[in-house]
């Protein structure tokens, strides 16, 4: 079997050291001269800056392709620090322990005791939004100062246009009490099953990706976008991909890329599918990174889902990883797509005024980027994605079609590797 990998981002990457570890032969395609994809690093006047992704968790899974890359010396643990949300002018303290439950000023004292409501409220229906299943089983404050922010923020969609099944239901699934979130919330919290440690590397998470790209080398093609899919000549479900350069003969081809280069070079071999895909919605973000005339002592905030800003988030590298003064600012998402529209020194201006307005600490602008197509939105557009039939042989090892996330691709990636040597 030979398999085709298009797409050198987390997820091909990890497929490839996976196919590897048990040598099946693949190749492994790039479109662009860096392996990455979205997780790129930069450094800027000494400063290490993440364009996407800030941090990952220590998974078992990132563990072993930490391990397969030798990063092991490289990396960095973030610090314990807590979460905040900004709201009605303050940034408040979110409940994310027992603790700070009890104290926050985030939530009055009836949307406290609302989230109670959760124990009796019936489990998150599939066919329900994310935005319904939160009002009616944690309350309205809940929704939309505390999950709303860190969840619907993530991803830049509004919590009324993301269906359940499409993305929150997924993260339920993997709860041992799905029955009530709160019960599951305190059994990580009480029981013995501390959550993996919060890393990144000495130069950014991009490490993780040249690293895994290293122990591939001989088989990636860096700089050579795959112009197109079409049915071999030979056994049945066998294919030929093209590009530029050259034209190969392969058993399998995973799809890692975005929805609509996955498209494309579906159309000629699973144009039912192909179709399905150009209907999903994108989030584009606006990635500001800021240094501050003093540190911010947190893992960073989300601002509060009825604020009147353009900021959806904030992560604070300085508290995180000691990055002195370093934060990084989101901005767009799907209600403000047309923000990156805006010019670099725009953008930058716009983010440090109201880093001013939720921390009270000056800042300027040192780096923009504009990460396009942005996050999957997870939103009504998905439901094209309960009908995708695809022809034995392709697969899709991408962000649209599961978990986001570092953590997510990882694990998937390992999933579909075992399948495709299982064959």
């Amino acid at each position: 079997m030979t398999v085709a990998i298009v797409g050198a981002g987390l997820s091909g990457l990890a497929l490839a050291h996976h196919l590897d570890r048990v040598g099946e032969p693949f190749v492994l395609y790039e479109a662009s001269a860096e392996p990455g994809g979205v997780v790129q690093s930069n450094t800027v006047d000494g400063r290490v800056l993440d364009i996407g992704p800030q941090r990952t968790r220590l998974t078992p899974a990132v563990t072993e392709l930490v391990h397969a890359a030798g990063l092991e010396p490289r990396l960095r643990q973030a610090a314990d620090r807590p979460l905040y949300v900004f709201h009605n002018g303050d940034l408040r303290r979110a409940p994310t322990d027992l603790r700070s439950a009890v104290t926050t000023d985030l939530l009055s004292i009836r949307g406290k005791l609302r989230v109670l409501g959760e124990l009796f409220a019936a489990p998150p229906r599939a066919d329900e939004t994310v935005g319904t299943y939160l009002r009616r089983a944690f309350g309205t404050e809940v929704a939309e100062r505390f999950i709303g922010p860190l969840y619907a923020g993530l991803y830049g969609s509004d919590l009324d246009e993301m269906y359940v099944r499409h993305s929150f239901g997924k993260a339920v699934e993997r709860l041992d009490s799905p029955r009530s979130l709160l019960v599951a919330a305190l059994r990580h919290r009480l029981g013995d099953r501390d959550l993996p440690p919060v890393v990144s590397f000495e130069n950014g998470l991009q490490e993780l990706a040249l690293g895994l790209a290293n122990t591939v080398a001989d088989r990636l093609e860096l700089a050579t976008p795959v112009t197109e899919i079409e049915r071999g000549s030979g056994a049945e479900d066998a294919f030929r991909i093209h590009t530029a350069t050259e034209e190969r003969t392969v058993d399998d081809v995973v799809f890692t890329t975005p929805a609509a280069v996955t498209a494309t070079l579906l159309a000629g071999v699973a144009p039912d599918a192909a179709a399905a895909l150009e209907g999903l919605t994108y989030n584009p973000l606006a990635v500001v990174h800021l240094v501050a005339d003093g540190g911010l002592d947190a893992a960073g905030y989300q601002v509060a889902l009825d604020e009147p800003l353009d900021t959806l988030g904030v992560t604070s590298n300085h508290g995180l990883f000691g990055r002195y003064g370093l934060h990084t600012c989101y901005l767009g998402g799907g209600q403000r797509p047309g923000l990156l529209e805006k010019s670099d020194t725009a953008l930058g201006e716009l983010a440090a005024r109201e880093f001013v307005t939720t921390t009270g600490l000056d800042a300027e602008s040192v780096n923009v980027d504009r990460l396009r197509p942005g996050m999957p939105a997870y939103d009504k557009s998905w439901t094209a994605m309960d009908d995708i039939e695809l022809p034995a042989g392709l697969h899709l090892c991408a962000n649209f079609s599961a978990r986001a996330g570092i953590p997510g691709r990882a694990r998937d990636a390992r999933q579909l590797a075992e399948s495709l040597t299982a064959q």
